[in-house]
C-alpha cells in the first residue's frame, strides 16, 4: 500500500452555498474561511456547489439569482478555493440531482416532510396570522426542499456535511431516505452522511448588534470599495461610553469583527486598549484599516474575476464535468435498481 491517499480513501465533505445574496463578513468567518482551509487538506475530497436550484425557493427575481451566482463563485475563487483539488460546480449543471430528488421523494414519507423546520415555521406563521389555510404561501419547493438537499448529499456519497444546528434535521432526513432506498432496493447504494457542527465557528454580529444576516439588512459585504467599507464600519452600533472609560470587548460587535480577522497578538493589543478606554472613533478607524488591509488583495482578485465571467464559467463547467463523472454512473445503477434500466 503506497503512502499516497487515493480518491476512495478520502473523507468526502460537501458544502452548498445558496445563491440569493451578496457574500458578507459573517459568511466569510462562519462558512467560507473554514471551508477553504478544509479544501486544502489532501486527505479530504471536498465538494462545493452553488445551490442555485435551492435559491428559486426563496427568490423569483432572475437577475438577483444570476448576479448572486456570479458574485458567490467569484468570492470563493478570490479567497483561494483550490478548484483543482475541490470539485466546484453549479447544482443546476448536474441534471442527475433533480432526477435523484424524484427517486428519493418516492421513498420518503410525507410525514417526515411535515416535520421539517422550515415547513412547520411557515404553518405556524399562518396560524398566528389567523389564516384559514395553514399552507398559504407554501410552495412545493419549500415543502420538498429537504429532498433536494438529500439528493445533493447522497449523489456524491458525502461522509460529512458541515452545517449549522438548524440544518442537522435535514441531514437526519437524508440518512432516513438513504436507508429506506437501500432497504427497498436491497443494496448499499448510498453512504449515510453525518452532520458536522463546528462549535468554534463564529457567528458575527452585524451593524445593529444582531447576527449579521441578509434578513436583518445589517451586513457588511466582503468586497465593497474602501469608502463604502469605512462608512459601514462607522455605522456599527456601540454604546455611549466616552473616551477614557474602560470598555467591555466581550459584548462589543466592533471588537468581535476585529478579532475574527486579527492575529492573537493584535487581538490582545486591542483588548488592552479597550481596558485603557479607547475612543469609539479610534476603535472604528483601526477596525476599518485592518479589514481593508486584509481584504485588499482578495478584493482585487474578486474585481478581476467579476470582469471575466468567462473564466468563472470555464471553472464551473470543468467542476460540473468532474461531478457528473460521478453522478452519471450512480444514476445508471439506481435506474437499474428501481426497474428503469434499458432493455438491452
Amino acid at each position: 500500500m503506497s503512502a499516497t491517499t487515493t480518491a476512495s480513501d478520502k473523507t468526502r465533505v460537501l458544502t452548498g452555498i445558496t445563491t440569493t445574496g451578496t457574500p458578507h463578513l459573517g459568511n466569510y468567518v462562519g462558512a467560507i474561511k473554514p471551508a477553504i482551509e478544509a479544501s486544502l487538506d489532501p486527505n479530504v475530497q471536498s465538494y462545493y456547489f452553488l445551490a442555485d436550484l435551492h435559491a428559486l425557493i426563496k427568490c423569483q427575481d432572475p437577475q438577483r439569482v444570476q448576479q448572486s451566482r456570479l458574485e458567490i463563485a467569484a468570492t470563493w475563487m478570490a479567497l483561494g478555493l483550490d478548484t483543482d483539488n475541490a470539485i466546484f460546480y453549479r447544482q443546476s449543471d448536474i441534471p442527475e440531482i433533480p432526477e435523484l430528488t424524484w427517486m428519493l421523494s418516492c421513498v420518503c414519507a410525507k410525514g417526515l416532510m411535515n416535520r421539517a423546520h422550515a415547513y412547520k415555521a411557515a404553518v405556524a406563521e399562518n396560524d398566528e396570522a389567523g389564516n384559514q389555510d395553514p399552507d398559504k404561501g407554501v410552495t412545493m419547493g419549500l415543502f420538498g426542499y429537504p429532498g433536494l438537499m438529500a439528493a445533493d448529499i447522497l449523489m456524491f456519497q458525502a461522509n460529512k456535511v458541515p452545517v449549522g444546528r438548524d440544518q442537522i434535521q435535514h441531514i437526519e432526513m437524508a440518512r432516513d431516505m438513504a436507508g429506506r432506498f437501500n432497504h427497498l432496493y436491497k443494496g448499499d447504494f448510498f453512504t449515510l452522511p453525518e452532520a458536522v457542527v463546528d462549535e468554534r465557528v463564529q457567528v458575527l454580529g452585524g451593524l445593529d448588534g444582531r447576527k449579521m444576516s441578509k434578513s436583518y439588512n445589517n451586513t457588511i459585504p466582503l468586497f465593497v470599495p474602501e469608502k463604502k467599507l469605512l462608512k459601514l464600519v462607522r455605522k456599527i452600533k456601540t454604546n455611549s461610553l466616552e473616551p477614557g472609560e474602560p470598555k467591555d470587548p466581550g459584548t462589543c460587535t466592533l471588537f468581535q469583527i476585529y478579532s475574527a480577522f486579527a492575529s492573537a497578538e493584535e487581538t490582545q493589543a486591542m483588548r488592552d486598549d479597550y481596558a485603557a478606554g479607547i475612543g469609539w472613533g479610534d476603535a472604528k478607524n483601526r477596525v476599518f484599516e485592518h479589514l481593508n488591509e486584509q481584504l485588499r488583495a482578495p478584493r482585487e482578485r474578486y474585481q478581476a474575476l467579476m470582469e471575466d465571467p468567462g473564466h468563472i464559467e470555464t471553472v464551473l463547467l470543468q467542476g460540473a464535468e468532474r461531478a457528473r463523472a460521478e453522478a452519471a454512473p450512480l444514476m445508471d445503477r439506481l435506474r437499474v435498481a428501481a426497474g428503469l434500466g434499458r432493455f438491452v
